[in-house]
């Protein structure tokens, strides 16, 4: 997930499905029984993109159709927007290079521009990099879920500070929910990371490619080793950049960011108490967390007014857990504590340009294009797993997660609305367990994707090699530019040659 982009979760029987996990799908043929011809071999029309931004930057756009169902190909159909530049030297063009950003229900038509920024000369000169609006995303031109949802993320209203508050989290959430089944019953079961992996696989098909590489950041890691389980044949080169434990999404994953915050927050107190001269935020780290607590406590009693915005125990956490997700964001984040300070002590305030950006896209309502985002990011989480349904279990682990995470345990111990969808998932996610080479990135100190979650998903993958930064950081090499990291990654995706062993960059 980029730091701001995202607020960031009966089985059909696989001979239906024409695969099993751990296997390809036939390769295109004339009357493959798993009745996908028609997708495989459908026309890529590359033209101008609806969004002027990516035409300007080289990018290519292009609109794919794919089943709903990958169990009824012949039945309802959906569209997928895709994005490409072109490799810079046709003569030195290896291939494709599949993209997703995070989320799940992040944008993908602007991550090939990102990606090229980033990558060497070389390295953009050997791929044709791909983006892609998954499943259920409108706006670029996919097919959209639209839940008529009121706000931008279930995180948004978290349990608070005392136990009130939580009897609005998990009516929000329920409403959430009813909301999805009522307005897109039809779809929201098969927006899966099964089925998403389905339709990478036929963007692949369709640009004539045998094989694809793939770079995912956040989510898009668990995407990317998804695909490498279903269509391991078809992975040329794999990089995964801020993994999570496969086993643990979508619940226990955002359960451990609670734990892995609060370090992080004591991490930012570390690097602000000999800043308190220009931030006063407190002479030492302790004093910094103690201020970070009294003022969610002081947003309770008194919600604190940034312009339009009210931001009171429920909102603060989240607003915290988008600005300490970086370290070289510290700078950024101790301005936008002085503020919030500030405001609530009922000083005049210049409010950041930054954090007014912020505030308007976590507030943003109905009708929004943040809440129509959430509804695909909704329904992609609830489509891979079943959670606790039993509020009183969601009462319990708010109220224990108070004692050791006092700032960020009820917000990532929130009732999920998962717990109160209609169905149990039609495609829960694939075990993931496959030799596939992968080169992994992971910071010791993310917080979205704790480092002892991304050692399990290197186990998982365990053809991979992994490349750890002493950082806290998040998406590393796109956001948390880093040498050292950026050399792995680019003599791998051009030369194909893994680091002997797990190395480690000092950041």
């Amino acid at each position: 997930m980029k730091r701001i982009r995202v607020l960031g979760l009966a089985v059909l029987s696989v001979a239906a499905l024409g695969l099993l996990p751990g296997t390809s799908a036939p390769a295109s043929r004339s009357g493959s029984p798993d009745g996908l011809d028609r997708f495989r071999n459908q026309s890529v029309d590359w033209g101008r993109c609806a969004d002027a931004s990516l035409t300007a930057s080289g990018t290519e756009c292009a609109h794919l159709t794919v089943p709903l169902d990958y169990g009824h190909p012949r039945g309802r159909t959906v569209t997928v927007a895709v994005s490409r530049i072109a490799a810079e030297d046709p003569a030195r063009r290896r291939g494709i290079l599949q993209t997703n950003p995070g989320g799940p229900g992040s944008r993908g038509l602007g991550m090939p521009a990102d990606l090229q920024r980033a990558m060497s000369p070389a390295v953009a000169a050997a791929y044709d990099i791909i983006g892609m609006d998954t499943r259920g995303l409108g706006g670029g031109g996919s097919t959209p879920v639209d839940c008529g949802l009121d706000r931008s993320s279930w995180l948004l209203y978290a349990p608070g500070t005392g136990r009130a508050g939580f009897e609005e989290s998990a009516r929000l959430s329920r409403e959430d929910a009813r909301k999805c089944w009522r307005n897109a019953p039809e779809s929201i079961p098969h927006l899966s990371t099964r089925n998403i992996a389905r339709d990478v696989d036929l963007v692949r098909a369709a640009l004539g490619e045998r094989r694809t590489s793939w770079f995912g950041q956040s989510y898009g890691t668990i995407l990317g080793a998804t695909y490498a389980q279903m269509f391991p044949g078809r992975v040329d080169r794999l990089v995964l950049d801020s993994a999570s434990d496969p086993a643990e999404y979508p619940l226990r994953m955002v359960r451990r960011q609670g734990a892995a915050y609060e370090g992080a927050l004591d991490d930012f107190a570390r690097w602000a108490a000999p800043r308190d001269g220009a931030y006063g935020l407190g002479a030492t780290p302790a004093a910094v967390r103690a201020g970070v607590e009294g003022m969610i406590e002081r947003a309770a009693r008194e919600p604190i007014r940034i312009g339009e915005h009210r931001i009171t125990d429920h909102e603060l956490p989240l607003l915290l857990y988008l600005a300490l997700i970086d370290d070289r964001a510290n700078p950024e984040a101790a301005g936008m504590l002085r503020v919030l300070r500030d405001a609530a002590e009922g000083r005049p305030v210049t409010v950041p340009q930054a954090l007014r950006a912020t505030l308007d896209l976590m507030f943003a309502g109905p009708g929004s294009t943040q809440a129509r985002d959430y509804s695909a990011s909704l329904a992609m989480i609830c489509a891979d797993a079943a959670v606790p349904r039993s509020l009183g279990h969601y009462r319990r682990v708010v109220e224990r997660s108070r004692r050791s995470q006092p700032v960020f345990g009820p917000l990532t111990h929130a009732p999920f609305p998962c717990a109160f969808w209609e169905r149990e998932p039609l495609q829960p996610l694939v075990p993931i367990d496959n030799g596939v080479p992968a080169l992994q990135i992971q910071a010791t100190g993310d917080p979205r994707a704790p480092y002892p979650s991304g050692l399990r998903m290197h186990r998982a993958m365990r053809g991979s090699r992994l490349v750890t930064l002493a950082a806290r950081a998040h998406t590393v090499y796109l956001n948390h530019s880093d040498d050292c990291v950026r050399r792995a990654v680019d003599a791998y995706l051009l030369h194909g040659t893994l680091p002997a062993r797990d190395t480690h960059c000092p950041g």
